[in-house]
């Protein structure tokens, strides 16, 4: 009974150092080879983790570790590979009793245990198999531990997978919705992006548009909702949308964020926002901005050099304070306006007024249009390694034909 309890204790023991060492990261091949490195150490026992990438596809090998001698005192280090995953491997453990050739000595038996990466009644996500040469088979106690590391392992390799096809879908939602602003007219032309803060960034705030008027002009609108997250972007599309229904009244720009934070400030659980408005009227030959709380745009002239643009900043819309005033300059077909949210030139510990002469430094080629506008300054400004969300809109009014 003594030797029953020391077996019983020393399982539960493991069962616990299991949790604190598989798991540690999101990373799908990470805990496979946490796996396999306690399975080999615990189970003095050759291990191996197959696992499915995508539904419909076979398993393929993704972590192997061999157990070190005991007197070394060493953890099995695992190790990636792609080769195919054996079929027809038993789900228990089996002895190779095949009898010995005449005249040879008989094969040590090969133990050979598996158990499949789900939990309860869920698909597997691929199997841990254990393989012992020699010595005694795997005891009962033994299968019950690999049977509960593989559903830990199991647990952490599906909220992994949750939380990035959520991740993913949101990115997705995210980039559809600032991917389609309104059309201009085509006497402007415009190019936009807009980058995640990060690889598994959650969808935001930021957004851009542009909004066709009367009488060939466009307004184009940059804005960005504070904090991420789902409320971020559920506030975001709504301010879009109030946007555009004002903007469909061809006021002034000031006085559409002042309507806009009028109609805004009402609802106290709209999250605050900063934003830019910008009427180009191609025929006239000019651009009138009116700010929220935010950022100078940029100028590019036609020799590649930067200009930020000087104008009274308001404040954010939500406060219901309103005070927004318009500021009226020049724009020819020869230069292109940048318009952008905060993420593309701030950095953490810096100055803004650094970070925006940053930008006024940078010099593009000469005559640069929107696209080349908008891909040399998020790459110039390591926008793709930024901290927050960047969304950039950059605008030139197309020259007339000669008559």
């Amino acid at each position: 009974m003594a030797e029953r309890d020391e077996a019983l204790v020393a399982r539960v023991r493991a069962m616990e150092r299991a949790i604190g060492e598989i798991g540690t990261t999101l990373d799908e091949t990470t805990t496979c080879r946490e796996l396999a490195a306690f399975a080999a150490r615990h189970l003095h026992a050759s291990t191996t983790v197959d696992l499915t990438r995508e539904p419909g596809t076979p398993r393929s090998q993704v972590a192997h570790a061999e157990p070190l001698p005991a007197a070394e005192g060493r953890t099995a280090a695992a190790h990636a590979d792609s080769r195919p995953a054996t079929e027809g491997r038993t789900a228990t453990a089996h002895a190779d009793s095949r009898p010995a050739t005449e005249g040879r000595t008989p094969a040590a038996p090969t133990h050979r245990l598996s158990a499949p990466l789900a939990v309860h009644d869920e698909e597997p996500l691929g199997a841990v198999t254990v393989t012992r040469d020699g010595g005694a088979p795997f005891s009962a106690d033994e299968e019950a531990l690999l049977r509960h590391v593989a559903r830990l392992a199991a647990r952490h390799l599906g909220h992994a997978r949750r939380l990035a096809a959520t991740e993913d879908t949101a990115l997705h939602l995210q980039r559809a919705l600032v991917a389609e602003p309104g059309r201009p007219h085509p006497n402007l032309e415009v190019a936009g992006g807009y980058l995640p803060a990060g690889p598994r960034a959650l969808v935001g705030g930021d957004w851009f548009e542009t909004v066709r008027l009367h009488f060939g002009r466009s307004l184009l609108v940059v804005g960005d909702v504070m904090g991420h997250g789902l409320d971020a972007a559920v506030d975001m599309n709504a301010y879009r949308t109030a946007l555009r229904e004002v903007a469909a009244t061809d006021l002034p720009p000031h006085r559409v964020l002042r309507h806009l934070d009028s109609v805004v400030a009402e609802n106290d659980a709209r999250r605050p926002a900063t934003c830019l408005l910008v009427r180009v009227d191609p025929a006239r030959g000019t651009a009138t901005f009116a700010s929220a709380g935010h950022l100078p745009p940029a100028v590019f002239a036609a020799d590649g050099s930067a200009e930020l643009v000087d104008l009274p900043v308001g404040p954010p819309l939500g406060t219901g304070v309103g005070g927004y005033e318009p500021t009226t300059r020049p724009l020819t077909p020869a230069e292109t306006l940048l318009i952008f949210t905060d993420g593309l030139v701030e950095r953490r510990g810096e100055d803004i007024d650094v970070s925006l002469a940053r930008l006024a430094a940078v010099r593009l080629p000469p005559d640069s249009g929107p696209r080349q506008v908008v891909d040399e300054v998020l790459r110039r400004l390591g926008a793709h390694g930024a901290e927050d969300d960047v969304a950039v809109l950059a605008a030139r009014i197309r020259a007339r034909a000669p008559q």
